[in-house]
């Protein structure tokens, strides 16, 4: 008996829709991460890019737990004194929601050259809206999965 291993013929890879409207932002990068690397299918092989193409729409809608909309986010220009901040909240509310489910998945995915491709494979859209219509994407429902992965207020 031989240990299965895929080769890029035996790749099957889907399109997956999640709404993150009122999902917890953590637990919704945990099951996005697990999807792109490919982790729930049975032929998971952990050098090959095995995931799905995963498409997340309302990420200006996603919740966070405690304290986390007070969290500084801090970079560095590059500059003399150059260190910047801005609060998850008020990345939330800028122009560029979507920056933190993208950033949230980054961090869960193994820092190495295929992460860095899987993320290929990430779309995050801040609203209802988005141009993957044509690749018929299935509807992956995260709300229903855990009564944990929505946040009661």
């Amino acid at each position: 008996m031989k240990t299965f291993t895929a080769t890029p013929a035996d790749i099957e890879k889907k399109w997956v829709l999640i709404d993150a409207e009122g999902v917890v932002l953590g637990r919704l990068a945990s099951i996005v991460a697990t999807r792109l690397r490919g982790k729930h299918k049975a032929t998971f092989t952990p050098h090959m890019d095995m995931g799905d193409n995963v498409i997340v729409i309302n990420a200006d809608k996603v919740q966070l737990t405690g304290a986390k909309r007070d969290k500084p986010n801090y970079w560095h220009t590059g500059y003399p004194g150059g260190i910047k901040s801005r609060t998850t909240g008020q990345i939330l509310e800028g122009a560029h929601p979507e920056r933190v489910v993208t950033q949230a998945v980054k961090r869960m995915l193994p820092g190495n050259k295929l992460s860095r491709q899987l993320m290929t494979n990430l779309r995050v859209y801040a609203g209802a809206e988005h141009p993957h219509e044509a690749q018929a994407p299935e509807v992956l429902d995260v709300k229903s999965m855990n009564p944990k992965n929505t946040r009661s207020a």
